[in-house]
């Protein structure tokens, strides 16, 4: 079975990174399909029922993201809570959507990983930050599978805006799409 991958960018469009994975995920239609949360629900207004539907008609479950303010855009947080529903993905009466579903994440850090270290800048690691998101699979009895990360580097003034992606080089960013590709495919 193809493999969804719900991407939440809040501008997309700018972005180096996530925008280079989706442009990868996108070359193999048979394989991924890619739902992208801000342009399908740029009102923040989520059709529960039609999400449940995709994530049912998959196989694995992946979650794409920027890591934005040490946790996940908003519009992401609200699908999690409005589409991981009691009776759905856990609980009783068919509380089993998700149960034994591969399911992973994939984001992009936007910071050094020595920075997301227990002697770093942040004091924890990202697999620390990344917990809850591991926690609710889990809850769920989904099959739980790890994350891939992109880590970027801070700008030349320290200054970092949650959200905001680093421009790597070319072939940096080749490869990490290939990795990434890799990573869904060995789910």
């Amino acid at each position: 079975m193809k493999t969804l991958v719900i991407v939440t960018h809040p501008s997309i469009e700018t972005s180096v990174i996530n925008k280079r994975w989706v442009e990868e995920l996108k070359k193999y239609p048979e394989k991924y399909t890619v739902h992208e949360l801000h342009k399908v629900y740029p009102d923040g207004n989520i059709d529960v029922e039609k999400e449940q539907q995709l994530i049912e008609s998959h196989g694995n479950l992946v979650l794409q993201f920027p890591v934005y303010w040490f946790n996940c855009p908003p519009l992401l947080k609200k699908w999690l809570d409005d589409v991981f529903a009691y009776g759905w993905a856990y609980g009783s009466k068919g509380g089993d959507k998700l149960k034994n579903r591969k399911a992973a994440l994939a984001v992009s850090a936007g910071i050094r990983k020595e920075d997301y270290q227990e002697e770093g800048r942040y004091r924890y690691t990202l697999e620390q930050i990344l917990t809850p998101f591991e926690t609710t699979f889990r809850y769920c009895h989904a099959d739980y599978r790890s994350f891939f990360a992109y880590y970027g580097t801070e700008t030349e003034s320290g200054e970092n805006v949650p959200g905001q992606e680093l421009e790597p080089t070319g072939s940096v960013l080749d490869k990490s799409a290939q990795d990434y590709l890799k990573f869904v495919d060995n789910l």
